[in-house]
C-alpha cells in the first residue's frame, strides 16, 4: 500500500536511505545522522532502527527479508519480481520528491553483487546532480570529479578507484603518493591505500571522469 501524499520537502534537507547490510559500528554510524534527515528504510533495514535510534519517514520493500510492520508510517510495497532493488527504488523515489543530498547506510555487506549494485547509486546521484555519501563499518565512500575534495589526516588511509571507465587528469596533493595529471584505468587500480601527510590536508581532483574516493577511518 502506498500513500498518495507526502509532507513538503524541507529546504536543504537530506535523505538517509538505510539498507539491510550488516552494521556493527552503530555508534560511529549514528554520528552521521541529523535530526532533520528524511529517513527511508528498505525492507531488512528495519532491523537497524532500534540501534540506530531513528524513526523512518518512509518504508520501502518487497519484504522478503523483514516482515511488513503495517504501521502508520508511509509504506510502499514492491513486488518480488522487479528490475530495481529496494534500495534503488528508494533512491529513485527520493529523487522524484526533490531530494538532492543523500546518505546511504547498510549498503555494503557480504553479498558482493548487492554491494556493487548499491555502490553505483553514487554514480546515479552524480548524474542527477545530487550529493551522496555512503558509509559502512570502516569507511566513507563518495565520488570525486572536477570539484576538488579534501581529506584530513584523521583518516588512516584513502583510496581512489576507477569504477566508471574514464579517469584522467588526476591530481593528488599533500599525500604520501602524490599525482599530477595522471590516469587510472579499471584494469590497473594503483590508487589503493594512500595516506595523508601528517598535519596536512590532502586535495584530490579529476579533470575527466570520476573516481570512487574511499576514506578509511582510524
Amino acid at each position: 500500500m502506498s500513500s498518495q501524499s507526502f509532507p513538503p520537502l524541507k529546504r536543504e534537507s537530506r535523505c538517509v536511505i538505510i539498507g539491510a547490510a550488516p552494521i556493527k559500528n552503530y555508534k560511529k554510524i549514528r554520528s552521521f545522522l541529523g535530526n532533520d534527515d528524511f529517513v527511508i528504510v528498505c525492507d531488512g533495514g528495519l532491523n537497524h532502527l532500534r540501534k540506530l535510534k531513528v524513526k523512518p519517514n518512509l518504508i520501502i520493500g518487497d519484504f522478503d527479508s523483514h516482515k511488513n510492520p503495517h504501521s502508520k508510517i508511509e509504506t510502499i510495497v514492491l513486488p518480488h519480481e522487479k528490475d530495481d532493488t529496494d534500495s534503488v527504488f528508494a533512491l529513485k523515489t527520493a529523487l522524484s520528491r526533490g531530494y538532492k543530498d543523500f546518505l546511504f547506510i547498510g549498503m555494503i555487506g557480504a553479498r558482493l553483487d548487492h554491494g556493487l549494485g548499491n555502490l553505483y547509486m553514487l554514480v546515479k546521484c552524480q548524474n542527477e546532480g545530487a550529493k551522496a555519501l555512503m558509509i559502512d563499518d570502516f569507511s566513507e565512500l563518495e565520488l570525486v570529479g572536477k570539484e576538488e575534495k579534501s581529506i584530513s589526516d584523521r583518516y588512516a588511509y584513502f583510496s581512489l578507484l576507477n569504477i566508471t571507465g574514464t579517469a584522467r587528469g588526476i591530481t593528488i596533493k599533500d599525500a604520501l603518493y602524490p599525482l599530477e595529471n595522471a590516469e587510472i584505468t579499471p584494469e590497473y587500480q594503483y590508487g589503493v591505500s594512500n595516506e595523508v601527510l601528517p598535519e596536512k590536508t590532502a586535495l584530490v581532483s579529476v579533470s575527466e571522469g570520476n573516481l570512487l574516493l574511499v576514506k578509511v577511518w582510524k
